[in-house]
């Protein structure tokens, strides 16, 4: 058995992000570069890469870039060279890339499964794998971006959480190979509930006249990227983002049947909006789309800023410590109420 890998503080580390020019990933490299670490950042698009790019470097970032479909492993191999050139390698890799399809599963063409798949679960084995060919030597983290999807499916979104559901089994797989071989590389599968990112303004969709939407409740993108740079740093199983998803996986774990009739009653109203939705000219599932934008476009604001169940993962004591005193402060005051009352 593998001793717990031993992991960088960020100002020290090289992160290569994939999905690097929206939502999550957008927002993971910014973070990054905030915090010190230079990054290698990995899309299709290279005029959004190179937008990018020129945005952290007047920052102070230390960026490197490649053009990439992680579908395939030849150009997922020239992320790692990329990386040696420009920073001497690298100590923690994130799989984030993903396309999207909305639609009834029979519904949907064949090749659009296939490309969410070549997407979402074969940019992660390849991306995995390349990155271990160096980390088993150096030590570092691979960082999965999964989903509430990996344990739960969602009907119209079908080959979505068929492939988050395969990359759920690959990171398990992975990490106890690794361990197993007394690999040092920590392995961590993120699962955020519903992000405010481009993933609606970007899908496919299969509805006839019906424009899509995340289902509530509805978590910031930032919160995700603080959730991904924490594994880089330490090593740990899986972490969860919005209270919401987990409950949802929760339900479906306790009571799968019951679970199964609420989400197919809430599926399609919970998924459709008024707004018009992406044609086949516009969405990005088979050729790259620029909008550098870490929301959706067609966000409403109401966006959750925090998420105490990843607070209570990462900084477990100073949650606890928070809840217990928000309880007496609501305790306390109530008393007083009563207190008042009775005098009057």
């Amino acid at each position: 058995m593998s001793a717990r890998p031993r992991l960088k503080s960020l100002a020290q580390q090289t992160i290569v992000i994939t999905g690097a020019t929206s939502g999550i990933g957008l927002a993971t490299c910014r973070m990054a570069v905030q915090r010190g670490a230079a990054v290698v950042l990995v899309a299709r698009n290279a005029d959004a890469l190179r937008t990018i790019s020129e945005e952290l470097r007047a920052e102070g970032g230390r960026v490197a870039v490649q053009a990439a479909d992680v579908g395939d492993p030849d150009q997922v191999d020239a992320i790692a060279r990329t990386a040696e050139e420009s920073f001497g390698g690298f100590d923690s890799w994130i799989n984030n890339a993903a396309v999207f399809v909305f639609g009834r599963t029979d519904e949907i063409p064949l090749q659009d499964h296939r490309r969410v798949f070549d997407t979402v679960y074969w940019g992660v084995v390849h991306g995995s794998l390349t990155a271990a060919r160096t980390l088993r030597s150096r030590g570092g983290a691979i960082i999965n971006v999964g989903s509430v999807l990996s344990d739960r499916a969602l009907a119209l979104q079908g080959p979505y959480s068929a492939a988050k559901h395969a990359v759920k089994g690959i990171t398990d797989s992975l990490r106890m190979e690794f361990e197993e071989a007394g690999l040092p590389i920590s392995v961590t599968l993120v699962k955020p509930g519903p992000i405010d990112t481009p993933y609606v303004d970007h899908a496919r969709n299969w509805m006839p006249s019906v424009g899509t939407r995340n289902p509530p409740p509805i978590y910031d993108a930032r919160l995700v990227a603080r959730a991904i740079l924490y594994a880089c740093r330490w090593p740990i199983r899986d972490l969860y983002v919005g209270s919401g998803g987990l409950a949802t996986t929760l339900a479906g774990t306790l009571a799968p049947r019951l679970t199964d009739m609420v989400m197919e009653l809430g599926a399609r109203p919970l998924q459709s909006s008024d707004q018009p939705a992406p044609t086949e000219q516009s969405d990005n599932l088979h050729a790259p789309r620029q909008d550098n934008a870490e929301r959706s476009a067609r966000s409403t604001g109401q966006v959750r800023r925090s998420s105490l169940i990843l607070e209570a993962q990462i900084n477990p004591v100073a949650t606890l410590m928070r809840q217990a005193g928000d309880t007496a402060l609501t305790l306390g005051r109530d008393a007083l109420r009563g207190l008042l009352r009775g005098r009057v």
